[in-house]
């Protein structure tokens, strides 16, 4: 029964790999990628889902999926969902069964499982690494529901990196505050973009492009929002099926970029020790 679940969850998880790999080679509008981040989302039954189905799921008409469906390269909607059908995945949805509260747990370990497979290439990963490494000051960008992720990776990031610089809050300085890391030097910016995404959130990605700061962004989508305005884009789905989204995914990528960027500065280890040593004699913890 265990090896079931497990071939089940799998089947999934390459199926949305394999859908990420077809929709990334597109330029999308927004309402594209829209149909497309709720596809990836549908991976096990999107092969079987008609056009109007499709339209609900996303929130969009009928007419855009068709849109949708040619912007990819095929004839239309019928096309799009034979090419579908002929990817491996045969799942029946919703396999995990359980309550509502057992349902969402086991969307999130689903989410991490698609992050895995994601990460068996790391070159990305590496690259927005050494971006972050050799950025002094790094600013790390995360508004509103976002927030929590950069604060957290802000957090563990200070205690490597010389000069961490936590954006969490919008407004009319903000703009200001990446001006003044590009002027002190900074070289990218790392930005948490999450559901829903606040448009203040884009404009500030834009303004830093054209400040010179490259842009490496955690995204709950490659097809999300701020695509547009990052130069390295990390997807890490979020899970939908409480009142609030939940991040683990998110969470557990920006500690990866975390170990990434602690590979590429020399000091890093000395850095962490010096810190064990001054807590310790403090006694800033209990233990």
């Amino acid at each position: 029964m265990g090896s079931a679940a497990g071939a089940e969850q799998g089947t999934a998880t390459g199926g949305a790999c394999r859908l990420l790999k077809l929709f990334e080679a597109h330029r999308l509008t927004p309402t594209q990628r829209r149909i497309a981040h709720c596809l990836v989302r549908r991976a096990v039954d999107a092969p079987f889902l008609s056009s109007v189905e499709v339209a609900e799921l996303a929130g969009v008409s009928q007419p855009s999926v068709t849109r949708f469906a040619v912007a990819l390269g095929f004839d239309g909607y019928p096309a799009l969902r034979k090419h579908l059908r002929e990817v491996p995945s045969s799942a029946a949805p919703d396999a995990a069964g359980g309550n509502e509260y057992q349902q969402a747990v086991h969307a999130e370990i689903e989410n991490l499982r698609h992050l895995a497979a994601l990460l068996a290439d790391p070159g990305p990963v590496a690259r927005a690494g050494a971006l972050l490494a050799g950025s002094v000051p790094l600013p790390v960008l995360g508004l509103r529901a976002a927030g929590a992720q950069a604060r957290g990776f802000a957090y563990f990031a200070a205690k490597v990196h010389p000069d961490v610089r936590l954006l969490d809050e919008g407004g009319t300085m903000l703009a200001d505050r990446i001006d003044a890391a590009a002027r002190a030097g900074a070289g990218a910016l790392l930005c948490f973009a999450l559901p829903r995404h606040p448009r203040e959130v884009v404009d500030a990605l834009a303004h830093a492009q054209e400040a010179g700061l490259t842009v490496v962004t955690v995204a709950d989508s490659a097809f999300a929002p701020v695509a547009a305005h990052s130069d390295v884009l990390l997807p890490a789905a979020v899970g939908t099926g409480l009142a609030f989204d939940t991040a683990c995914a998110p969470m557990l990528l920006g500690r990866v970029l975390l170990e990434s960027m602690c590979d590429e500065l020399p000091d890093a280890q000395a850095r962490l020790e010096e810190f064990d040593t001054q807590a310790a004699a403090r006694g800033v913890f209990a233990e």
